[in-house]
């Protein structure tokens, strides 16, 4: 009890809920104190890897690996052409036909003079062993038996003249069907039923499908990177898809109108989206040329321990300090070759004043 009397009992109840106020914030942080700093708006551009040098492109057009020409072996009126534009053929399928008359009548022909020459064999045959015969008996004089084995031999000679041409009547009348030698496809066609062709001239020209290339026309100044750089092909079909190839045949002279080098690229891995006939685009990339980020110079920083660059991080938002190589400066630039990928958000401004972990809020810079 106090000297000074009993104190009142609603003078107590506010001292004891103060204490037990200060008791219990002893324990546990405000609010405030424990949601830290707020994100800081950063500026950040997108990576994007080109090549330090400019590549260099070039319209051409695809075309097989491989073209044959079908010619007939035999002169005549052309009766049938069996395949049209387009088509598919396999090895030993009719694609056009001749007129057999003559041929069947050349054949003719050559059987009647096999069978001439047979007879003649065998009557020349007959003789030669009857004045032998005979000339061993004394009824025949040796001149008598010289000529008749002349006349055999003769015989024989004529014998095998007539065995070739009829071989050769045969193969002639079969030469009538022009079958394909090859799988492919018939890219073009330059005879109608009716015409009257010549020996070797082209009536159906076919495609093989082992292969598809590229072929383009190049200027002097891209034979180098067409000799020893790389080579990819897109199709104004189908831009999005990319195909490596690599550079098979190139021409040895120019061009004497348009002063050009003809070049053909093998497509490594074609697949059915590759049509002949399509137009390609064919881009060259000198050797030795690397792809290289190009972010402001803003964005590279260097506290003693290498040239860095500040990335925020997908999936928390936070900075990531990121060694980087640098290839090259721009007026406005820097060429980083290594260190940051495609698609990684780069901070462009103020990474001076930033430290890693910092959690940010990404803004898009105007480039």
């Amino acid at each position: 009890m106090s000297a000074l009397g009993p104190l009142p009992r609603f003078a107590a109840l506010p001292l004891a809920g103060l204490l037990a106020g200060l008791l219990s914030g002893c324990g546990n942080p405000a609010p405030a104190e424990q949601a830290g700093p707020p994100p800081r708006p950063v500026q950040v551009v997108e990576a994007k890897l080109q090549p330090l040098e400019a590549d260099t492109t070039f319209v051409g057009v695809i075309r097989a690996r491989r073209e044959i020409d079908l010619s007939f072996q035999v002169g005549g009126k052309v009766s049938q052409r069996l395949v049209e534009v387009g088509d598919r053929v396999t090895t030993g399928q009719a694609v056009a036909k001749l007129d057999p008359k003559d041929l069947a009548l050349q054949l003719e022909s050559a059987e009647a003079e096999f069978a001439a020459a047979t007879a003649n064999l065998n009557q020349t045959t007959a003789e030669d062993t009857r004045y032998r015969t005979l000339t061993q008996r004394g009824f025949a004089s040796n001149a008598d038996l010289d000529r008749k084995s002349v006349a055999k031999e003769e015989a024989v000679g004529r014998l095998e003249r007539a065995k070739r041409s009829l071989d050769l009547a045969r193969n002639q009348r079969a030469y009538a069907d022009l079958a394909a030698g090859v799988d492919g496809v018939v890219i073009s066609t330059s005879v109608e039923p009716g015409q009257v062709v010549t020996s070797g001239q082209s009536v159906v020209r076919i495609a093989l499908l082992e292969g598809k290339e590229a072929a383009v026309a190049l200027p002097e100044t891209a034979l180098a990177a067409a000799r020893a750089g790389t080579a990819t092909v897109t199709l104004w079909a189908d831009p999005g898809r990319v195909y490596r190839a690599h550079l098979r045949e190139l021409s040895p002279q120019a061009d004497a109108t348009s002063r050009t080098y003809t070049a053909r690229f093998t497509l490594d891995d074609p697949d059915d989206r590759v049509a002949l006939g399509m137009t390609a685009t064919v881009t060259l990339r000198a050797p030795g040329t690397v792809d290289v980020a190009r972010l402001p110079l803003s964005a590279v920083f260097d506290r003693g321990a290498g040239p860095r660059v500040f990335v925020v991080e997908a999936g928390t938002n936070a900075l990531e300090a990121r060694p980087v190589q640098i290839a090259g400066y721009t007026s406005d630039e820097a060429l980083i070759s290594s260190g940051v990928a495609a698609g990684d958000k780069v901070v462009a401004m103020g990474a001076q004043t930033l430290e890693p972990g910092r959690a940010v809020r990404t803004v898009a810079a105007a480039r």
